[in-house]
């Protein structure tokens, strides 16, 4: 039996970083909009006109006279505190989030994690998917809690290779490798779709994603010994194709 190392489990998916970046940008969102509308209602019901003719500040403050520029205002410290929390606050958001999406482009360090390598083929209307020992499926099988490089092309026209619950997305480029990488921390059926407007077929160029449990995917893959696809994907595979061009399967 093939025994592949567990490396994914300690490593954070690009699905988490997306979700916490989002969760970030909700909560500051949300509280800079808070503070904005208590400290203008506040000001509004402070300063009201009460209706009784007098201004009760009237001894407090120096009103301008008409034509005459406003004086005071403790000489615009206030604009001043307020332009520079501003600008901490958005450099800050602005730095870290950089710093989440380098981590999407790199990935984790290829020193502590050992990848599985696996080849992505587009075509109209399907993908290919070539594991290490040659083996080539239209279904794309990975183990639960490990690392996935992707190194994506096409064999015809541009693609985009896409799985939106697992946040995997790349363009698949003629005669060009792109790469994306994912781990899966829970097993099941994922929904691969293309995402780029390539012909006829666009809209069913899809394909499952299946996250197995380790064992069963060492199993799997033992099994495979370098074959081609099997009979079955073969079929669906030329299926596809014919239904796309507005043709009948063989």
């Amino acid at each position: 039996m093939v025994v592949f190392p567990l490396h994914g489990g300690d490593v954070r998916a690009p699905s988490a970083v997306f979700d916490q970046i989002f969760e970030v940008f909700l909560l500051l969102g949300t509280a800079v909009g808070v503070v904005v509308v208590a400290y203008t209602m506040y000001h509004a019901l402070k300063y009201r006109d009460d209706g009784g003719g007098t201004d009760p500040y009237a001894d407090k403050v120096e009103r301008p006279e008409m034509g005459e520029m406003p004086t005071g205002g403790a000489g615009g410290r206030k604009v001043f505190y307020s332009f520079s929390i501003s600008a901490i606050i958005v450099v800050s958001l602005i730095a870290w989030t950089y710093s989440q999406l380098l981590y999407i482009e790199q990935g984790p360090d290829l020193a502590q994690e050992e990848a599985l390598e696996i080849d992505v083929e587009g075509y109209r209307f399907g993908w290919d998917f070539v594991y290490p020992n040659g083996h080539t499926t239209n279904t794309l099988y990975v183990p639960q809690d490990r690392v996935v490089r992707l190194q994506v092309t096409s064999t015809d026209v541009f693609h985009n290779f896409g799985i939106p619950e697992l946040r995997v997305k790349t363009d698949a480029v003629p005669g060009q490798y792109t790469s994306a990488w994912f781990t899966a921390n829970e097993t099941g059926t994922y929904a691969a779709k293309c995402y780029e407007l390539c012909g006829s077929g666009h809209s069913l160029m899809t394909t499952d994603v299946v996250v197995m449990p380790q064992d069963e995917y060492e199993e799997w893959y033992a099994e495979t010994n370098g074959t081609a696809a099997s009979g079955n994907e073969t079929d669906q595979r030329i299926a596809t194709e014919a239904t796309a061009l507005g043709g009948a399967p063989a």
